[in-house]
């Protein structure tokens, strides 16, 4: 049952793909430039240069051709040449994806670090000033443009008091080579001798921005949570654990607590596509070297290779990691579970 859930899951990822790459397909056309140069990012091809090209894009085909031309060049790894810096494309991304991964699992920890326990608080709290004032700070955080966000805690925390960098990834001063790719593992792997004082500097680099990032996700872990474990706590297992005198704590951290997690893994899936488009808000603000700031320079510089490159990238890993999620959930959840057996 569970590995017919999981072709079908496939199958989704697959068709999503597709659609999607048909959608960059048609996209180039409507580029203002010739098609060889939206496709490569060759301007000047020499005469075999274009005959490949040619060949390889089909582009003396019909419609069709050119689409599983492109189909095939793309998931190749194929992705042209960078306009900008003549580097491949492809070359580029993986460079910069893993700052991007840094910051979002930084932010993700701060979320569900500091989310969870207030939802908790929130749900348990007999006291409404309590319960409203926890609630009135996830709203206030979940309207506040995330611009305006991440350029006043710049001012106040970088600008005014000094007390955190407002740019980059870590200091020039310090020659980090990157193994993992993750700031804060590199520096901690290096065999430099300022390893720990490096650390100490990318800890302080990616505060500001983690913290920017970390608001939206926040509030949904702390109103999710706050539901979930009001839904849980009136269950009748619950109070039969009540009713035999089992401690508060212990009933929240072993029975409660990890059955409220479950919808709340649901729901983080759900708000990838925000997420995402927010943090490429976030990189732009503090000039972090992730997929963001290299995909809004792309779009500055007319840099039509990088900018399919970026939407593909971006998009697929929104659409893989729904699919992952949803499949986390369902395998999770005694319910879901329960109705993936009853409809086969």
């Amino acid at each position: 049952m569970m590995a017919a859930y999981l072709l079908r899951r496939l199958n989704l990822f697959v068709a999503t793909s597709m659609l999607l790459i048909g959608v960059l397909f048609y996209a180039t056309s409507l580029f203002p430039v010739d098609r060889i140069y939206a496709l490569t990012g060759i301007q000047a091809p020499t005469d075999a240069q274009e005959a490949q090209i040619i060949a390889d894009y089909h582009l003396d085909g019909g419609s069709f051709a050119q689409f599983m031309g492109y189909l095939t060049q793309r998931l190749s790894g194929d992705l042209g040449i960078s306009v900008t810096s003549q580097r491949p494309v492809a070359e580029e991304l993986l460079a910069v994806l893993p700052a991007s991964f840094e910051l979002a699992t930084v932010s993700g920890l701060f979320a569900i670090i500091f989310g969870v326990p207030l939802g908790v608080l929130a749900s348990l709290s007999k006291q409404k000033l309590t319960q409203n004032a926890i609630m009135a700070v996830t709203l206030t955080g979940y309207s506040i443009p995330v611009f305006w966000l991440g350029l006043s805690l710049s001012l106040w925390f970088g600008v005014r008091l000094g007390w955190l960098p407002i740019s980059g990834q870590i200091n020039l001063l310090y020659e980090i080579k990157p193994v993992t790719g993750f700031m804060l593992i590199d520096t901690l792997l290096s065999d430099s001798q300022y390893r720990l004082s490096a650390f100490k500097d990318a800890a302080l680099h990616i505060i500001l921005p983690a913290l920017t990032l970390s608001v939206l996700p926040f509030t949904v872990v702390v109103r999710i949570t706050r539901s979930a474990m009001m839904n849980v706590m009136n269950q009748t297992y619950i109070r039969a654990a009540e009713a035999r005198g089992l401690p508060t704590s212990k009933i929240v951290l072993r029975h409660a607590l990890p059955n409220a997690l479950i919808p709340l893994l649901k729901h983080l899936g759900l708000m990838l596509g925000p997420f995402a488009s927010y943090a490429i808000v976030v990189e732009v603000i503090f000039s972090w070297p992730g997929v963001g700031s290299w995909l809004v320079s792309g779009i500055y510089q007319r840099d039509y290779t990088v900018i399919q490159g970026g939407t593909l990238a971006v998009a697929l890993l929104i659409i893989f990691l729904s699919i992952l999620i949803e499949v986390l959930h369902t395998a999770t959840n005694p319910l879901s579970r329960k109705e993936l057996y009853a409809s086969n």
